[in-house]
C-alpha cells in the first residue's frame, strides 16, 4: 500500500487521502490505517478484535443468576445478544474497539462527589460520532464494508473486546486497566464485516493488590473479579429506581452520582514521576468538566429545571427523582442542619419514595448534631 500521508482539514482534523489506496490492501496495512485514524480523530487507544462469542460470556450468564444485575433487567432480556456480536451485525468479521480518556485535569469544587465520566457531556455522543466519522473512512475505502456502532447502550460485551483487542485487562474491581493509562478511559466499538488483522488480548493483572476490594464502602466487590451490583454505589444512585437499602446510605457518603473509589485507590490510576501518560487529563473538548450546581441548588429545582440544568449531560439518567433522593441521601450524610428547610420540603411531598428519604435525611442530621453536643466524658 506504501507510505499514507496525512493532512489537516480547515478544523484542524487529521484527514487520510484514502481513495487513491489500492482497492486491495494487506491486513496489517489496512489495519494500521484504521487504528491510526481512530487516533487521528482523538481516542486514545485503538486495538482490533475478532467479532466472536466473549471468551467470558459464561461469567456473564453466572453473574445474572447470581442476582447480582439488581433492576438491570435489560442485561438478562440482552444477554444472548451480548454473547454472539453476529446478532448485533451479521457477517461480523472485526471490531475495532476504541478508548477514550476521560479523566479531568482537576476535580470541580462541589459539596458532593460525581464520577468522573459524568462531568462532561454526554459521551455516547462524543465516541458515536467519531466512530461514525471513521466507519464513513472505511466504506470510502471499502464500499461493500458494514458496519455497526456500538457504544454502552448496545448489547456487547465491550470489555471482552476491548480485552482481545489489547486494550486493556480486568482488574479485581471488574473495571478494564490499562497498564499505561490507567482505567479512565470510555470504551467504543465499531463491527465490521471485513476481516482486520488482529491484535493480542492485553496481558497484565493486580497480583496481590486488593486496594479497592478494602476501599469499597458497600462491600459490592464480593470477591476479585465479582461485583454485586445491588451494593454498588454507582448502581444505587443511577440504576437503582426504587428506595436505597437504608444499611448502604450512611455508606453512601457524598456520592450523588456514580463513584469512583474502587478506581481512586487503584495503583494504575496513580500519576508518577517521569511518567506523565499515567493519570494524564482528556484532550477532548466536550469531556470536560461541565459548571455544576450546588447540593443546595440541586434540592430546590424542579424537574423543569433539572432537565435544563443536565441537558446533554450523563446524569439525566438518574432522572429527577433519582438525582433529589441521592442529593436526601448526601445532604443527611452531611449532617449540616443548613439543609434542613431544603429537605423539609419533601417531608409532604406527594411521594412517598421521597418522603422517605427526606425523613431519613432529617433523622441523620439530628443524630449527627447529638452526638456533636454530647460531653466527653457522657459519649
Amino acid at each position: 500500500m506504501g507510505v499514507v500521508s496525512c493532512s489537516l482539514d480547515s478544523g484542524g482534523v487529521q484527514k487520510v487521502p484514502y481513495r487513491g489506496i489500492l482497492a486491495v490492501v494487506e491486513q496489517e496495512q489496512l489495519s494500521a490505517w484504521v487504528k491510526a485514524y481512530a487516533q487521528s480523530l482523538g481516542f486514545d487507544l485503538a486495538g482490533i478484535a475478532p467479532a466472536v462469542r466473549p471468551p467470558h460470556g459464561e461469567h456473564l450468564i453466572w453473574w445474572l443468576q447470581q442476582g447480582y444485575a439488581g433492576e438491570m433487567e435489560y442485561m438478562e432480556r440482552t444477554a444472548e445478544q451480548r454473547l454472539d456480536p453476529q446478532t448485533l451485525l451479521p457477517g461480523a468479521k472485526s471490531a475495532v474497539v476504541v478508548g477514550l480518556n476521560y479523566a479531568p485535569a482537576q476535580l470541580p469544587a462541589t459539596d458532593y462527589r460525581i464520577a468522573r465520566y459524568a462531568m462532561g457531556e454526554d459521551y455516547h455522543a462524543v465516541i458515536r460520532s467519531k466512530l461514525e466519522t471513521l466507519l464513513g473512512a472505511i466504506r470510502a475505502l471499502l464500499p461493500d464494508c458494514e458496519g455497526r456502532v456500538c457504544v454502552d447502550s448496545a448489547p456487547v460485551l465491550e470489555r471482552d473486546l476491548a480485552w482481545l483487542a489489547g486494550l486493556g485487562w480486568y482488574g479485581k474491581n471488574t473495571c478494564l486497566i490499562n497498564t499505561r493509562r490507567g482505567s479512565y478511559f470510555f470504551i467504543g466499538v465499531l463491527l465490521l464485516t471485513v476481516e482486520l488483522a488482529y491484535d493480542h488480548p492485553a496481558f497484565g493483572g493486580c497480583g496481590r493488590c486488593r486496594k479497592c476490594l478494602d476501599a469499597c464502602p458497600t462491600g459490592a466487590i464480593r470477591a476479585p473479579y465479582v461485583l454485586d451490583a445491588r451494593r454498588c454505589i454507582s448502581y444505587l444512585t443511577i440504576e437503582q429506581r426504587g428506595a436505597i437499602p437504608e444499611e448502604l446510605r450512611e455508606p453512601m457518603g457524598d456520592w450523588l452520582f456514580g463513584c469512583d473509589i474502587c478506581q481512586e485507590v487503584c495503583p494504575f490510576n496513580q500519576p508518577r514521576p517521569h511518567q506523565p501518560w499515567r493519570a494524564a487529563p482528556t484532550s477532548e473538548p466536550r469531556l470536560q468538566p461541565r459548571p455544576l450546581p450546588t447540593l443546595a441548588q440541586i434540592l430546590a429545582m424542579d424537574e423543569t429545571e433539572f432537565r435544563q440544568q443536565f441537558q446533554g449531560s450523563p446524569i439525566r439518567r438518574a432522572k429527577w427523582r433519582g438525582l433529589v433522593r441521592n442529593a436526601l441521601i448526601v445532604a443527611g450524610n452531611r449532617g449540616d442542619p443548613r439543609y434542613l428547610p431544603l429537605i423539609e420540603r419533601f417531608l409532604n411531598h406527594p411521594d412517598p419514595l421521597l418522603r422517605a428519604h427526606a425523613r431519613w435525611a432529617k433523622a441523620q442530621i439530628s443524630r449527627k448534631a447529638d452526638e456533636g453536643n454530647r460531653c466527653p466524658e457522657t459519649a
